[in-house]
């Protein structure tokens, strides 16, 4: 493989706040605690040592979690060195998806994985990297499909609630529809068997989720969680009660939001009054507080403030926290230093950093997943004869085509000298106008005008002329840049991971791992030129 870096401001696919983090701009420096580099971890370190953990019940849930899965030998022994007061993690989070979803997916395992032993290398502690399962999410549209060689495979398991509760059972469509796209090569029943066993021998999705995760990734050490237990639910009861009594977080993260909009940084999410969802068997409901009474929407559920709180205290597990309040929870049950997400993600850590220091839970480092650009060998040999560099696709198609057809014109198709020097022409005119008559000098400008329209016309004309002449070429190389970049989107955000097992098998995931570093600073381009 041949990586190189480009720089995240090169990337007009991404967002300001997204490239300024990446950047380290000094206006986003307020908002975090500590610099993403080992430096930063060593402080993160020492600010841990000080908080209570309570690894036993960690440990406990995670190996109920891990029961009945195969081969987890490095997974287990990852698991109980958790318990060592000197151990820590690193962690990612995503809901689980359908058959893992975008590349981006991929992404955030391999970077936590290599992030935790970068880490360990430069501390000497026990780095553990967790991968969390967003299990309560409730948007079934955004992770009940993918897109397999031009075609969308999609999940309709016809159920409410938090999608990781809904049964594995109901994927049995999907790995109808599945296996015979796949095809008969050696590594296309590899991938069939890992799919169609953890789809098949999983109660629910989440489970489903994991048990891929852990089969893909497992060999590398990385431990798939999730958070959907009542005995860690417990331990959140009261920022949950306070959330519901006193609305803190929304006052904290919209004033950290407007503090970052005077920046120029635009929000991620509207925190709400309350930011709690009540789940029942198959649904998962706001909570509002109206008329003196908290109310669960779409239900006939009601509770006053003392039967709300002892609803709380004796079933923590059916309270559910929202975007704004899961990462708070999330770093309060894990001894955690740092969270690895895209720029989106991390957008939102940020708007929260207030909420972490108002109840005195740690703020992990954040660290940007690596991205990636994935250049097979056929895109190799279709762009050698652009002649364009990798980084020149982030462009969009029509800067290419022009560019292409300048390089290829037998004659000069722009005319930019033309128009200089039909405007040096006029402002003479303009001048000797004035001179005679000042009211000239309008007739003079809007006569410009016309006539540089009239220059850009033939521009477009030659420009037109040319491009047919290389029609079956500019064809050629949309095609391209459509398929780095599908739908003009970036290729981590709709591709899946399917396509390339079934060309490199397990050393597809290798090679990612070689070459990501989450401490790149740059969108990373791999090209296979082996």
């Amino acid at each position: 493989m041949h990586k190189t870096l480009l720089p995240f401001s090169a990337v007009s696919q991404l967002s300001k706040t997204d490239v300024a983090y990446a950047t380290q701009d000094p206006a986003l420096r307020s908002f975090y605690r500590y610099e993403p580099d080992p430096d930063g971890f060593l402080q993160a370190i020492e600010s841990r040592k000080t908080i209570q953990t309570d690894r036993e019940t960690l440990v406990a849930v995670l190996r109920a979690q891990y029961q009945g899965l195969a081969d987890s030998e490095v997974v287990q022994e990852q698991i109980t060195l958790l318990l060592q007061t000197d151990t820590f993690s690193v962690t990612t989070a995503h809901q689980p998806t359908l058959l893992l979803g975008p590349l981006y997916f991929v992404y955030k395992a391999i970077s936590t994985i290599n992030l935790a032993i970068e880490v360990q290398k430069t501390t000497g502690k026990q780095i553990i990297p967790i991968f969390v399962l967003g299990s309560e999410d409730h948007d079934l549209d955004e992770l009940n499909h993918i897109r397999l060689f031009n075609k969308e495979i999609r999940w309709t398991p016809d159920f409410g609630g938090p999608v990781g509760t809904m049964p594995a059972a109901t994927l049995g469509p999907v790995l109808e529809e599945l296996r015979p796209i796949l095809g008969d090569t050696e590594n296309a029943h590899t991938l069939w068997e890992k799919i169609e066993q953890c789809y098949t021998q999983s109660a629910t999705f989440a489970d489903a989720t994991q048990a891929l995760l852990h089969t893909l990734f497992g060999r590398f050490g990385l431990v798939v969680f999730n958070m959907n237990h009542p005995d860690l639910k417990r331990k959140f009861i009261p920022i949950m009660w306070d959330d519901l009594s006193r609305q803190t977080a929304h006052r904290l993260v919209t004033e950290t939001i407007e503090k970052l909009a005077s920046r120029g940084f635009k929000g991620q999410a509207i925190p709400r009054d309350i930011n709690l969802f009540y789940m029942q068997p198959g649904s998962r409901e706001r909570i509002v507080f109206e008329n003196g009474q908290y109310q669960v929407l779409h239900t006939d559920l009601s509770f006053t403030p003392e039967t709300m709180k002892t609803e709380l205290e004796q079933y923590p597990e059916r309270f559910s926290p929202n975007v704004l309040l899961r990462p708070l929870f999330q770093e309060l049950i894990l001894p955690n230093l740092a969270y690895v997400g895209g720029g989106g993600e991390l957008a939102y850590w940020l708007e929260r950093s207030s909420l972490f220091e108002h109840y005195g839970v740690p703020y992990p480092i954040l660290i940007r997943r690596n991205s990636v650009l994935w250049f097979d060998k056929d895109s190799i040999k279709r762009s050698l004869k652009f002649g364009f560099s990798p980084a020149r696709y982030f462009e969009d198609s029509d800067a290419l085509v022009r560019a292409y057809v300048e390089g290829q014109a037998d004659a000069e198709v722009h005319l930019k000298s033309e128009v200089v020097d039909l405007q040096e022409i006029y402002d003479k005119l303009a001048q000797k106008a004035q001179a005679i008559d000042p009211t000239l000098e309008k007739a003079v400008r809007a006569d410009e005008v016309k006539m540089i329209a009239h220059l850009q016309q033939w521009e477009s004309r030659l420009v037109r002329a040319e491009k047919q002449k290389h029609e079956v070429a500019i064809g050629q190389l949309r095609s391209l840049r459509e398929k780095l970049f599908p739908v003009g989107s970036l290729q981590e955000r709709h591709d899946n991971f399917i396509p390339y097992y079934l060309r490199y098998g397990e050393r597809y995931l290798d090679m990612l791992k070689e070459n990501l570093n989450p401490f790149d600073a740059g969108f990373i381009i791999l090209e296979d030129c082996d």
